[in-house]
């Protein structure tokens, strides 16, 4: 999981745009609701995924959660 992990962050940091990340099928890139509304993620595997907001041409707040928790 780390491995996929440092490529999700490094994916996120190339990105110039949310279309840069949707380009990536694997990403499966989502706007977040509920209390994490403003946030969006792209999956690392089935269970986790990185967060952030998306501003001015860049990730913001970016951290890894595990979804199911």
């Amino acid at each position: 999981i780390l491995e996929s992990a440092l490529n999700k962050l490094d994916i996120l940091n190339a990105a110039q745009s949310l279309d840069d990340l949707r380009a990536t099928p694997g990403n499966r890139l989502e706007a977040l609701k509920g209390d994490l509304k403003g946030f969006h993620s792209i999956r690392i595997n089935t269970q986790c995924r990185v967060i952030f907001r998306w501003q001015e041409s860049s990730a913001h707040e970016v951290r890894i959660i595990d979804y199911h928790r």
